[in-house]
């Protein structure tokens, strides 16, 4: 299942993380990729573990929370701590597959990657190339969103981001473990709760069918949860 989230940061705030982020420092981005990621990944990273990616990623998980999409596709168990990272001409990050379990150095925090989220933070017209391509049973799907939107798919899923050939891409990701461990589960459910989100608005919260439909999709939650 792959979700679009838009508007999970606000115009203001993209351009408040971007005025940090042009004044801080940068690392090559392999240090935080896989013995075979680094062999195809070609961008810079703010250092993980630095001040200002550690105040921005709080930011983003702030933001995270106010976005009713996101945790509805999510059921996010634990968010690792969101990277941010830069893409310029020639840069780009080849085919792979993210690591089933990251660990964090700082909070101890182990997580099971089921998904995988890109927050951009430049807007599309910014640059050229750059598209995230992610691959599943239906073909390749091409991601490049707004800035302050994001995207949220299996992390299980092979990917990769095209060579930028003009601008500057930058963005913000992470992994997050679910409550619902299974791809399927999540689109279960993410169908269901926004079906009873639509239904709420024409007939009224109190509705019987509505009612009757949120305990299906708690029960279902409490059947499959993991927690």
């Amino acid at each position: 299942m792959l979700i679009c989230v838009p508007d999970v940061l606000t115009k203001e705030e993209v351009a408040d993380f971007r005025r940090i982020m042009d004044a801080a420092d940068w690392e090559d981005g392999r240090s935080t990729a896989g013995s075979i990621s680094a062999l195809v990944k070609d961008n810079t990273q703010l250092p993980p573990d630095s001040d200002v990616s550690r105040a921005l990623g709080e930011r983003v998980i702030t933001a995270l929370t106010r976005s009713p999409l996101f945790i509805s596709a999510a059921v996010p168990q634990r968010i690792f701590p969101p990277l941010f990272n830069r893409y310029g001409v020639g840069n780009k990050f080849g085919l792979h597959v993210d690591n089933a379990v990251r660990g964090d150095k700082l909070t101890g925090l182990r997580i099971r990657t089921d998904l995988s989220v890109t927050l951009f933070l430049s807007e599309p017209e910014e640059y050229d190339g750059g598209e995230l391509v992610i691959e599943d049973q239906y073909g390749s799907h091409e991601v490049k969103l707004a800035a302050g939107s994001l995207v949220l798919y299996p992390a299980s899923s092979l990917h990769m981001v095209t060579p930028i050939t003009r601008g500057v891409r930058v963005a913000s990701f992470f992994w997050l473990q679910s409550m619902l461990r299974e791809d399927h589960q999540r689109a279960l459910v993410f169908d269901l709760d926004q079906t009873i989100q639509s239904l709420a608005t024409r007939l009224g919260s109190g509705d019987a069918d509505v009612v009757r439909l949120t305990g299906i999709y708690h029960n279902l939650i409490r059947q499959w949860a993991q927690v």
